[in-house]
């Protein structure tokens, strides 16, 4: 393979004009001299190119970015529900796990009872978009003080979290009640209107608004950042893990895969290795988080204890396989709804100089 295949014509010249370490902006940087055969083996082991905030066409970002967004909270919504279940039950007292839990609620709830609340969440769309910009420009104010990749992703990730957690928590506190009726009301502190659960054209937003007026009437506004502290806990934490291991599994996957091997495969790959860890790190302060919200707990570290005394150290580990489930074909669709997006929002003077 030519040394030069994967740079642009136009700058060939300036390469073969003798060793350097840049071409330019565009190409970055070049260690060895490209028609030496370290300079070739070197090539070979490229590493994967990350698409940075300047390089994008902000207008095609954020129209395709809405898209995205909603497909894949579609795709994993039911396992997100299930999750929340298994985590405030007490023991094995309704679901003895996952697969328990998907069959009991399909066979008594049929499929809308795997999206109970859905309608809700989708409001979490604008802090999607917002936790992707903070990501971004975060990400690029810390690429002045260091170059390391793996701090401007944990610094970029948290900061993004704190932002999206803000907009999604009280978001958060409505639909799980939501997804708390039906077959698991009696784990929730409210309950809908026995009309609202029979009558198909209230089915959705008259349990919401029945929903919010509780809420309002039991703990004023302050009751829909319920659980606020104990969310930051839990996905700043997630958010500022994930990033830097999906950064790590794909410059690794990439230096074992042959120089043929497509990137948006690897990091397709690399997003469920970096989204099973970040989980397992963080699955206690999740479980503790769904109770404080749902059970309308005030402590966390109460719950903490309490969760402990109950249910012993395993008590941590409810819904982790649910949540890993979840995150798995979350993280691919993520992964690869985001680098194509990036791909596709690339500055047309940029495509010709990156291989994918």
């Amino acid at each position: 393979m030519d040394a030069f295949t994967f740079i642009p014509s136009n700058h060939i010249q300036r390469l073969k004009n003798g060793p350097i370490t840049r071409c330019c902006s565009g190409c970055g940087p070049f260690t060895k001299d490209l028609q030496t055969p370290a300079g070739r083996m070197e090539k070979k082991k490229r590493t994967i190119r990350i698409i940075e905030w300047e390089d994008l066409d902000k207008k095609k970002f954020y129209s395709l970015g809405v898209f995205m967004t909603m497909t894949t909270r579609a795709t994993v919504y039911p396992f997100a529900l299930i999750r929340t279940r298994l985590q405030v039950q007490k023991g094995k007292s309704l679901y003895t796990g996952t697969f328990d839990a998907f069959y009991k609620i399909l066979k008594a709830e049929g499929v809308r009872g795997l999206y109970r609340g859905f309608l809700v969440n989708t409001f979490t769309l604008i802090s999607g978009q917002a936790y992707i910009t903070t990501y971004e420009l975060v990400r690029k104010y810390v690429s002045q003080y260091s170059s390391n990749n793996t701090v401007k992703s944990l610094v970029a990730g948290g900061a993004a979290s704190l932002v999206a957690q803000t907009i999604t928590v009280p978001i958060d506190v409505v639909s799980q009640q939501l997804m708390m009726q039906g077959q698991g009301e009696h784990l929730s502190r409210f309950k809908v209107k026995a009309n609202d659960m029979t009558s198909k054209s209230r089915v959705t937003f008259g349990q919401t608004k029945d929903i919010v007026v509780q809420i309002c009437a039991a703990d004023g506004f302050r009751g829909f950042y319920r659980g606020y502290v104990a969310s930051l806990l839990t996905y700043i934490p997630n958010s500022a893990v994930w990033w830097p291991f999906y950064h790590f599994y794909a410059e690794n996957l990439s230096k074992l895969a042959p120089s043929s091997c497509p990137h948006l495969l690897l990091q397709a790959i690399a997003g469920p290795m970096a989204a099973a860890t970040a989980s397992t790190i963080t699955n206690p302060m999740d479980v503790v988080r769904a109770r404080v919200q749902v059970e309308g707990r005030s402590s966390v570290i109460e719950t903490f204890k309490q969760l402990l005394i109950e249910e012993g150290p395993w008590g941590m580990t409810k819904g982790l396989s649910a949540r890993i489930i979840s995150s798995t074909p979350t993280a691919v669709v993520i992964v690869v709804g985001y680098e194509t997006l990036k791909r596709l929002s690339l500055r047309p003077e940029l495509v010709d100089s990156r291989h994918w």
